[in-house]
């Protein structure tokens, strides 16, 4: 259903992608542990079918920031507090990945062993896909709800300067199907990492998805991908421009992220976090996160929660179509699809991620021979 859109693209086997990330990683000075991690959540990304997060991701947001000073390689995790149900950690500006992780593994021991967990993050950095960390806790037999604040992109209803991040509001739980219900999805309409896909793919974007300084939707893709990092066009919020559509709902979801990420541990927001300093220099991108855990025990059987859950999943799907649809789906679901293929033809890589993937071997100097080269 996605692989339509691949037309330029080379199939790489994912234990070829994850060894090679892993690889770059270790380089780039991220210890063992931390890079398997970090791997980890970039390869589940491209699995799932998020091209946005995976192995795209590897050099813009995490090498190149590394090799700028502005990402530390090395993660240290401070407990800022900590109590029965709910901790703060300080991730030192580290990977964030590994800070998610370690995050989301309390929230999930406090729930454990008390019904529910909580643990807000400062201090952080990018973290990849949310849904891995929903993942883990319906993996543990929990709903997991996590967010992330980012740098400034959405512009508020009636604004149109960018002020919040993309922020998503990330929720998972377990169902009695193959798959499990993970919506993860960011607040705006779209997000960077999908218009990236466009500009590779050098198609326009949809009309709605990018407002500009005069209040009109912007659709030139690459000029819109610099001028989102330089004020000069913003992101919709989920709804849409104004709020005939219901922008004003994307844009409410957006600040409440925001300040879970930043009023629970201290943390900065909107405008601190464009990676800039006042002379106009690079500078780290200090994130905050958030991770629920809860323990659906504490509430009912696990067997019994899944099979509901799962009822509702097959009614919602077996419900009336629109004329010319053959399928609705429900979260978690498509991605899910998306797997059951690539986990045969392995994953889509463009030209210009093949570039980038030759870059990175050639620097750090692995021996690697990728089948697009031939």
């Amino acid at each position: 259903m996605y692989e339509d859109a691949y037309t330029d693209c080379s199939w790489v086997k994912f234990e070829v992608l994850e060894r090679f990330m892993k690889d770059v990683l270790v380089a780039s000075r991220i210890p063992q542990k931390d890079a398997a991690i970090i791997s980890d959540v970039l390869i589940t990304s491209d699995k799932r079918g998020i091209d946005s997060h995976g192995i795209g991701r590897l050099k813009p947001i995490y090498i190149d920031r590394i090799d700028a000073g502005i990402l530390n390689p090395i993660t240290k995790i401070s407990i800022v507090r900590d109590r029965k149900t709910s901790a703060v950690l300080d991730g030192h500006n580290g990977m964030g990945h590994v800070i998610a992780k370690n995050a989301m593994e309390r929230a999930i021991g406090k729930a454990s062993a008390h019904g529910m967990g909580m643990v807000a993050v400062r201090n952080s950095t990018h973290y990849g896909i949310a849904g891995y960390y929903a993942m883990m806790a319906a993996n543990a037999g929990m709903i997991g709800i996590t967010g992330t604040n980012a740098r400034p992109s959405i512009a508020p209803t009636f604004g149109v300067e960018n002020m919040l991040g993309t922020n998503p509001l990330t929720v998972g739980f377990p169902t009695d199907e193959a798959f499990d219900f993970i919506l993860d999805c960011a607040t705006s309409v779209s997000q960077r990492g999908k218009i990236e896909v466009y500009g590779r793919a050098k198609k326009q974007l949809p009309p709605g998805w990018v407002i500009g300084l005069d209040g009109k939707t912007r659709t030139d893709t690459n000029q819109v991908l610099e001028d989102l990092t330089k004020g000069r066009a913003a992101l919709t919020p989920l709804g849409g421009i104004g709020e005939d559509t219901g922008g004003y709902k994307g844009y409410g979801y957006a600040t409440l992220v925001e300040v879970l990420c930043s009023a629970l541990q201290g943390g900065g927001f909107l405008k601190q976090l464009t990676g800039m300093d006042s002379a106009g220099n690079k500078a780290p991108i200090l994130l905050g996160h958030f991770f629920i855990a809860i323990d659906i025990e504490e509430f009912t059987e696990l067997a019994a929660f899944k099979t509901i859950a799962g009822n509702i999943m097959r009614e919602l799907r077996t419900s009336k179509k629109a004329p010319g649809q053959d399928q609705i789906f429900t979260a978690g679901e498509k991605e899910w699809i998306a797997w059951q293929y690539r986990k045969v033809h392995g994953c889509p890589i463009p030209k210009t991620l093949q570039a980038q993937m030759i870059e990175l071997r050639d620097r750090f100097d692995l021996n690697y021979s990728f089948d697009f080269e031939q």
